[in-house]
């Protein structure tokens, strides 16, 4: 039979159904939108097309409160990837809260903390289905040899000065002075990727240099990227702003320039008050920016108070371009915004 023949003959390999009954394209859509970045677009499309139930991991610290940025936009930004079927795996990093020093380097008050912020996340609307949460201590514990040699490997492969610069997932300058403890950190986060047989990074912006390195680190070592085969795929989301002018991140350690998941309605709505949101301006303004990613990325929609005070109405948007496009208009006023924070807005059912 001739080659054309055969070409005539041969049919399209026909796409099976994915387990969530979604196509690739949408798949893809929705985890994408997951991330203000993505490194890269081409192999988080690939993994999605090749791999039923690929593996997203994020890592966090038990340290005290929990912001909105922490339960509410962690818990949409996993229901997306658990949707798509990706398997999302919390590490619980309590040896890394140690190292930072976090709750005095108390392991018995980090455990606690770690318990309290797992709670939270079934409070706050995750689907747990597809979720593992994994205590850093005890995973080490169980394969001491195989996670120690790998953080000896990546410590070995990288000089101080590329390893401080990953300085700022601690919440720290390259320039300040660290335990040398803290040096340990970012090999250690780094190995915790390939541990975890972690096809996806989705942790946010801040902690973006550590997980470039586990990419650097496959091209450098030969060994490495012929047992674990593929860069870990960077899916990062942005980090919520602060209520203050100029907070680019919202911070812990300033209580008034975050609503936490155990304020009440008071508490939030006095916040909100306080809150800067500058008529007409979009650049670091604190509550579009919750507009966009805990309002429309939970509800896909919003609506709101438009117009002049004796003839306003009230206005649905379905995409927060649009309601944007109102707001420097002048035809959304700062105060009607905030209206729509109160309690149940933002933090959903007590």
């Amino acid at each position: 039979m001739s080659e054309a023949a055969t070409a005539e003959t041969k049919k399209p390999k026909e796409q099976k159904n994915h387990p969530s009954g979604m196509t690739l394209d949408e798949r893809f859509k929705l985890a994408r939108s997951v991330g203000a970045e993505c490194i890269q677009e081409e192999e988080l499309r690939n993994l999605l097309d090749k791999h039923p139930s690929p593996s997203a991991y994020d890592g966090f610290e038990p340290s005290g409160r929990m912001h909105i940025a922490q339960g509410i936009l962690k818990s949409i930004n996993v229901n997306k990837l658990t949707k798509c079927g990706v398997k999302f795996i919390f590490w619980v990093a309590d040896w890394f809260a140690m190292l930072n020093n976090k709750m005095g380097g108390d392991l018995k008050k980090i455990r606690k903390v770690g318990e309290y912020m797992v709670e939270v996340w079934k409070a706050a609307g995750m689907d747990l289905d597809n979720v593992e949460f994994r205590w850093a201590s005890e995973e080490i514990n169980k394969k001491p040899n195989e996670y120690w040699m790998l953080v000896m490997d990546i410590a070995r492969s990288n000089s101080i000065a590329r390893v401080k610069r990953c300085a700022t997932i601690m919440g720290r300058g390259e320039g300040d002075e660290m335990p040398s403890a803290q040096i340990l950190y970012p090999a250690m986060q780094c190995a915790d990727i390939f541990f975890l047989r972690a096809n996806i990074c989705q942790l946010g912006m801040d902690q973006r240099k550590v997980n470039m390195l586990a990419r650097e680190y496959l091209d450098k070592n030969k060994a490495a990227r012929k047992k674990y085969r593929f860069k870990p795929i960077i899916l990062s989301h942005p980090m919520l702003m602060g209520l203050k002018q100029g907070q680019v991140k919202m911070s812990k350690s300033d209580p008034n320039s975050a609503i936490f998941m155990e304020d009440d309605a008071s508490a939030v709505k006095k916040k909100i008050r306080q809150a800067y949101c500058p008529p007409g301006e979009t650049k670091e303004n604190p509550i579009l920016d919750y507009c966009k990613h805990i309002i429309f990325n939970r509800n896909g929609k919003m609506t709101i108070k438009v117009g002049a005070k004796e003839e306003s109405t009230m206005k649905e948007y379905l995409s927060y371009e649009d309601m944007e496009q109102d707001y420097v208009a002048g035809t959304i006023h700062p105060g009607d915004l905030k209206v729509i924070f109160h309690y149940q807005k933002i933090i959903g059912k007590p």
